[in-house]
């Protein structure tokens, strides 16, 4: 039988993540996951790319993750909101000193990092192609029956499988959840001009268009696009000739950057909200997409499951400490305090944004004009936005401060 302190079930960025975290804390885990590396890891398995915030970038650095990662993201060093193409914007720039807002990287740069990382970590046991058969949280602990035909044992049980999240189901966690009836089409795309690291996030009624600064390569400058369009649309926009494609973003930035080209593989996802309002159970704490599935527009996905990671393990380390059972109720009433409010906070704020920004017409528009110039010139307020960008608002956990826990 094997026997490790923490099991989780799902490799992900997330999951990947917190073995990470635990083993730098001197805990261990097995991590179960059914995909194969080969596919997961390949450059277009899916496309897409993330925006990672200053405040995970320095738990990176904490968990010796960031040498993996070194000169593989733009650094984000400015972002403009805007409503349509018309006068009033919101600008976020760092103040002098306090280094870039966030870093983009391609999924496949993150993933390769994280579980190679993961594999790396001697407390970490990583199983991928694996699956748990059957899973039994009891008094004394966790038991779990693997494909691979072996058992496993451990205190605590994370679900880190995602939005589908199986362990949620099973532990009956009840979630709010609701379709946008939008789809986010992601692509990267080649530009005539520099877009000299900055986001730019253009608000449609139909749904935010978001142009992501990456590195340059061979061909010259390139941002990723995510472009939200109604669901029953989006079927026939990714029928679209590469060509049409191209005079249609270009019409959208209203030509900013130039001529546009060349376009790599174009994906399409489905975006709704989900949110477990319980994200702990017996000896269970569910982290990333598993407890919270936020829109896109604000960039905070991923960011909001790293919070998770931090927080988790702080939490586990103090009780370790402590000497307290990893699954310890006191721990995950703590775990659960600690992120219950702020990811519903998150949550909430990113759908308003989502709602307020669809609303169509010309008056709504002039209002949100009007709001996001005023905001431009209230320092205080615009500050606030900057922390939750950078994710350091609220109780900071240690490992988003740099510090190990």
């Amino acid at each position: 039988m094997d026997r490790a302190d923490v099991l989780i079930l799902g490799g992900g960025l997330v999951g990947s993540a917190l073995a990470t975290a635990l083993d730098a804390h001197g805990i261990s885990s097995i991590v179960v996951d059914p995909a194969d590396p080969e596919q997961i890891l390949a450059a277009r398995h899916d496309g897409r790319a993330s925006a990672i915030a200053s405040a995970p970038m320095r738990m990176f650095e904490a968990i010796g993750v960031s040498p993996r990662l070194a000169g593989k993201g733009c650094p984000i060093e400015g972002i403009r909101v805007s409503d349509g193409l018309e006068p009033g914007k919101l600008d976020f720039a760092p103040q002098e000193g306090d280094g870039a807002l966030g870093h983009m990287f391609e999924n496949r740069i993150l993933r390769t990092a994280l579980y190679e990382a993961a594999v790396a970590a001697p407390l970490a046991d990583v199983r991928m192609q694996t699956r748990a058969l059957h899973v039994e949280r009891g008094e004394f602990g966790v038991t779990a029956r693997l494909s691979d035909g072996t058992t496993v044992t451990a205190q605590l049980l994370v679900g880190a499988e995602g939005r589908n999240s199986p362990t949620r189901e099973a532990a009956n966690l009840s979630t709010a959840r609701w379709s946008y009836d939008h789809a986010a089409m992601v692509a990267t795309l080649g530009h005539e001009r520099s877009h000299e690291n900055i986001a730019f996030e253009i608000f449609y009624p139909e749904g935010p268009f978001a142009i992501l600064p990456l590195l340059d390569d061979e061909n010259g400058h390139r941002s990723a696009v995510v472009w939200t369009v109604n669901a029953r649309d989006a079927v026939g926009m990714m029928k679209i000739s590469e060509r049409a494609y191209l005079a249609e973003a270009e019409k959208r930035m209203g030509g900013f950057l130039g001529k546009l080209g060349p376009l790599t593989a174009r994906f399409s996802h489905p975006l709704g909200f989900h949110h477990a309002a319980w994200i702990t159970s017996d000896r269970l704490a569910l982290v990333g997409d598993a407890a919270h599935g936020i829109h896109p527009i604000a960039g905070q996905g991923v960011n909001v499951g790293f919070r998770d990671v931090a927080t988790l393990v702080e939490v586990l380390v103090d009780g370790k400490r402590l000497g307290l059972d990893m699954g310890d109720p006191q721990l995950l009433a703590r775990y659960q305090r600690w992120r219950g409010l702020d990811t519903f906070m998150v949550a909430a704020a990113t759908d308003g944004l989502t709602r307020l920004f669809g609303i169509p017409g010309k008056t709504a528009s002039a209002v949100r004009r009007f709001g996001l110039s005023a905001v431009d010139r209230l320092p205080p307020l615009k500050h606030w936005f900057m922390a939750e960008a950078r994710g350091e608002s609220g109780d900071v956990p240690k490992l988003l401060q740099g510090i190990t826990a």
